[in-house]
């Protein structure tokens, strides 16, 4: 035999030993073990129903307070009266005349005079002096210099 063949088979008896007695070592297999527990113990917390709380009774809103319309006074009623002279202003530095008694009768428009000055001067509202001069134009915007104007209130009434 030779040297290798000799060495594998003395490895081969080797390990086959080893085998067995590995085997031969090993005791039967433990038989298995049981452990019971005993059952968890389930704890059940009962939580109490919350009592309600009560809700607060609100009133329905008022209504609105009903406003009864109160029409405006009526505008004060301008009763015509003799034109008063309450003296020269810078646009109504015209003459006047008179009749006996001292009643204001006519205007003479100078240069510079204003229809509204000449009204404020007298004492009168514009729109009644326009009254009583419908032959002014444009609502007495234009006036013309030895232009007369009717003062007297009479004429219209």
């Amino acid at each position: 035999m030779t040297n290798r063949t000799t060495r594998a088979v003395a490895m081969a008896a080797s390990s086959g030993v080893a085998l067995l007695l590995l085997t031969a070592c090993a005791a039967e297999p433990a038989p298995a073990v049981t452990i019971t527990a005993p059952a968890p113990t389930v704890v059940v917390t009962v939580t109490p129903t919350p009592t309600p709380t009560p809700t607060p009774v609100v009133a329905p809103p008022a209504p609105a307070p009903t406003i009864d319309p109160v029409p405006n006074a009526s505008a004060p009623e301008v009763v015509e009266g003799p034109a008063v002279d309450l003296g020269s202003a810078p646009a109504a530095r015209g003459s006047t005349t008179a009749d006996a008694d001292g009643n204001l009768l006519t205007y003479t428009v100078v240069s510079g005079d204003a229809f509204f000055d000449i009204a404020q001067r007298f004492d009168v509202p514009q729109q009644q002096l326009l009254r009583m001069n419908p032959s002014i134009p444009d609502f007495g915007e234009t006036l013309y210099i030895g232009q007369v104007i009717n003062l007297d209130w009479t004429t219209t009434r």
